[in-house]
């Protein structure tokens, strides 16, 4: 089922995490009056989010107050409403909001025509686009570089996240210990 979620001014918008250290689900939750969507994103969408709304936000006017640490709590919730494929950014002028898309994982195959040349590309997944304030905007940036900086630290050999419970270093093959 795809629903389209047009969240033109969220009460709040956050990031989050759920589950222990190298097992968290990344998620994106946003709510606006009483409706509330949650989607998980990759750590890799997160960081990669962050980045782009920092140097973003460096190109604006300086937000003022941004959002309290509560406000950018996780509310509960049961499971995400979607899976993001990718993600969009744009800024809106005349508005003064930063306008972020998030489009779903598309599980279905794309067919191709009988000679191989036609695809058809149907879209059946959701989408949310939100239009947030710098306010909002910075905040997601800085706490969403927090929780993915807060993860396993890489290995300095191979820059695989080091697994508590034992790492196969695909640079010593696993046979041996990294010369240090």
């Amino acid at each position: 089922m795809s629903d389209t979620y047009d969240l033109e001014r969220p009460d709040r918008v956050t990031v989050g995490t759920v589950g222990p250290v190298g097992e968290r689900l990344f998620v994106l939750q946003v709510r606006e009056g009483a409706q509330l969507v949650t989607m998980k994103l990759e750590k890799m969408q997160l960081s990669a989010l962050c980045r782009r709304l920092g140097r973003l936000l460096r190109e604006l006017p300086r937000p003022h107050e941004l959002p309290g640490a509560a406000a950018l709590q996780l509310e509960p919730f049961s499971e995400p409403d979607f899976v993001v494929r990718y993600l969009v950014l744009t800024y809106d002028e005349v508005a003064d909001r930063i306008v972020l898309l998030a489009d779903e994982i598309d599980r279905t195959e794309t067919p191709v025509g009988i000679e191989g040349l036609e695809e058809v590309a149907d879209h059946d997944g959701s989408t949310a686009r939100m239009s947030m304030t710098r306010e909002q905007a910075a905040a997601i940036a800085i706490r969403g570089t927090e929780l993915v900086e807060a993860g396993r630290p890489p290995c300095p050999l191979c820059g695989h996240p080091l697994d508590p419970r034992g790492h196969a270093c695909p640079r010593t093959n696993g046979n041996q210990p990294p010369l240090t």
